[in-house]
């Protein structure tokens, strides 16, 4: 697992070059992975929400918008996630009052929010696991290179201001699988913010392309406030970006990897350096389910929710999958 996205990815170098043999070996493996697989065709719906790049795309905020749109439809949607960063191998539904991050990874907790959510590093056996518990309709956070269990529809998420970054796979780039592979797997992209980094461009006339954009939560309180923010995800800088828009000050920040389990005298030591620089203590929905649980309420957690530009047209791609219109607007 990649704990954060190396700068060189975001366009060819020399480093990303020298690593260009072992993306090829990666390329090789991949195609050999999905010519041997024999996915598993579940008895309801399966619609994936992934992404073509090691990171954050913005795919779980996406999935906390498509599940209350299906549940309208009339739908029973049980998520699937892999639960990164969690211990248990699962399947399990995920209980946040008896789960902890460190049992099913943070993504799961903040999707069990939505709807009922399952962990399983087998995806079949979390399907399954699901459909017995009653879901008419799977929804998958990830899992869109994982050939194991067949796809319905497949929505790829794409940073707006990252995109397909130097357009190169693992480890010479920030790309799972080569771009066209992916994208003709694909039944529609959502490119979430604006399009800084032309991907868009890249899609034109392959999919359906959707537009979103992330709209963080209590704006009003953090405008103008000094702030310590820190951040165990995939690109910290996207987290930071966001509280500056937001109108706070940063005035020292830490990062730290992908789904970093927080320790007691770590998180002291940030609400230290927060005194210190006379600042609130903020972090990621992500990352505060991470904290220790007793000292959560010390620091400012960030919500962010996925706003639809064209909530209309998002339907209307849903809308074979669902079994009672869902309202517009």
């Amino acid at each position: 697992m990649i704990v954060r996205a190396p700068d060189f990815w975001e366009r060819p170098g020399l480093a990303s070059t020298l690593l260009l043999p072992l993306a090829g070996l990666n390329a090789a493996a991949g195609r050999i992975r999905h010519a041997l697989a024999r996915p598993w065709r579940a008895p309801v719906p399966v619609l994936c929400v992934g992404n073509l790049v090691a990171g954050g795309a913005g795919k779980t905020p996406t999935v906390l918008a498509l599940a209350p749109l299906l549940t309208k439809g009339g739908r029973r949607p049980h998520i699937l996630t892999r639960g990164y960063g969690g211990r248990l191998a699962g399947p399990v539904r995920v209980d946040p009052a008896q789960h902890g991050a460190a049992d099913v990874g943070d993504e799961a907790l903040l999707l069990a929010r939505a709807a009922p959510c399952w962990i399983a590093r087998d995806r079949v056996a979390g399907a399954r696991a699901a459909i017995t518990a009653g879901a008419d309709l799977l929804l998958l956070d990830d899992g869109f290179q994982n050939p194991g269990l067949a796809k319905d529809f497949s929505l790829l998420a794409i940073d707006g201001a990252y995109g397909f970054g130097n357009e190169r796979l693992i480890p010479a780039g920030p790309l799972r699988e080569p771009l066209a592979r992916g994208l003709a797997r694909a039944e529609a992209a959502l490119v979430i913010g604006p399009d800084k980094s032309g991907s868009e461009a890249r899609i034109a006339g392959r999919l359906p392309v959707l537009h979103a954009r992330l709209a963080a939560e209590g704006a009003a309180e953090l405008r103008g406030r000094r702030v310590f923010a820190f951040a165990g995800i995939g690109r910290p800088a996207k987290f930071y970006a966001t509280l500056r828009g937001l109108g706070a000050e940063i005035v020292g920040r830490r990062d730290f990897p992908d789904h970093h389990p927080y320790g007691e005298a770590e998180a002291e030591a940030l609400l230290a350096a927060a005194r210190t620089a006379d600042a609130m203590p903020v972090t990621t929905a992500k990352d505060w389910v991470r904290l220790p649980a007793s000292l959560r309420a010390a620091f400012r957690a960030v919500e962010v929710r996925l706003e639809w530009a064209e909530p209309d047209w998002a339907i209307e791609l849903l809308a074979p999958f669902m079994l009672s219109p869902a309202p517009h607007g």
